[in-house]
């Protein structure tokens, strides 16, 4: 458990770096968009320590791919839970998702779109190259 621990947080610190430049970015677009005039020292603290959390948590969670013992669909449900609750909590918290039902139910909705559409684009990429790597093998991968 504790080497799965030490991953999480190697995992997390190496892309919590990435989440104030993509805040950085964020909020810059929406300054040149005139949707923001100014930020007050307490609103850029807070969404920087937030993305930083937010990225940190991200990149972390994806350590329940590497214990054996849990079967992918698990892994999957864990994943897409864990990263639902970060963004949705940080969204809140931070103002840029408005606390009402319909909101969170449109955003729940892409969220869960988004990720099923990404692990279909995972899935069917790795089952091409299971494929090709199967009809390499002598008998062309018939088992």
């Amino acid at each position: 458990m504790r080497k799965y621990i030490l991953e999480f947080i190697k995992r997390g610190l190496m892309a919590a770096a990435g989440g104030p430049v993509v805040l950085a970015v964020v909020y810059g677009i929406l300054g040149n968009a005139n949707v923001i005039e100014s930020l007050s020292p307490f609103e850029v603290c807070k969404g920087i320590l937030t993305v930083t959390l937010l990225a940190f948590i991200a990149a972390g969670v994806s350590i329940v791919y590497s214990i054996d013992r849990l079967p992918l669909m698990e892994a999957i449900g864990i994943h897409g839970a864990v990263l639902y609750l970060d963004y949705i909590l940080i969204y809140l918290l931070n103002g840029w998702l408005k606390s009402q039902l319909v909101p969170i139910l449109v955003f729940t909705i892409i969220f869960i779109g988004g990720y099923g559409i990404i692990w279909i684009c995972i899935y069917l990429a790795i089952k091409s190259r299971t494929d090709s790597i199967n009809s390499k093998l002598p008998g062309g991968g018939d088992v």
